[in-house]
């Protein structure tokens, strides 16, 4: 027979049961995305005014197209991670789960949207 302390059985668990994981994974999100977002505006400000031959000839290039990738990527992966951890903060039961399950699918949907349109532009 295992005893364990309350200490030891809340150890390592948040709201979300998860411990830390949630908390590094934001953290480790957020130092990329403040790496990432300068450069993409920076690039997407340049294409902004610019003709549509020139719009596709900017994202049509290797750099460009995986950066727009990854900041698509990892920026709604962290929206749902950050969504979610403050939906389990301020909701319960049933609405809570709904929710998660409509936050994550949510961020699915919208990268799956823009990565098929990052393809249809650089391939």
């Amino acid at each position: 027979m295992r005893y364990l302390t309350a200490r030891k059985r809340a150890e390592g668990k948040g709201a979300s049961h998860t411990g830390t994981e949630h908390h590094w994974y934001m953290t480790v999100s957020a130092v990329g995305l403040a790496c990432m977002i300068p450069v993409f505006i920076l690039i997407f400000g340049r294409a902004l005014g610019a003709s549509h031959e020139d719009v596709l000839a900017t994202f049509s290039r290797p750099f460009t197209a995986v950066l727009t990738g990854l900041v698509l990527v990892v920026g709604l992966r962290h929206f749902a991670k950050g969504a979610q951890m403050m939906i389990e903060d301020y909701s319960h039961g049933t609405t809570r789960k709904l929710l998660v399950m409509f936050v994550i699918g949510l961020s699915y949907v919208l990268t799956a949207f823009g990565l098929f349109a990052l393809a249809k532009i650089a391939l």
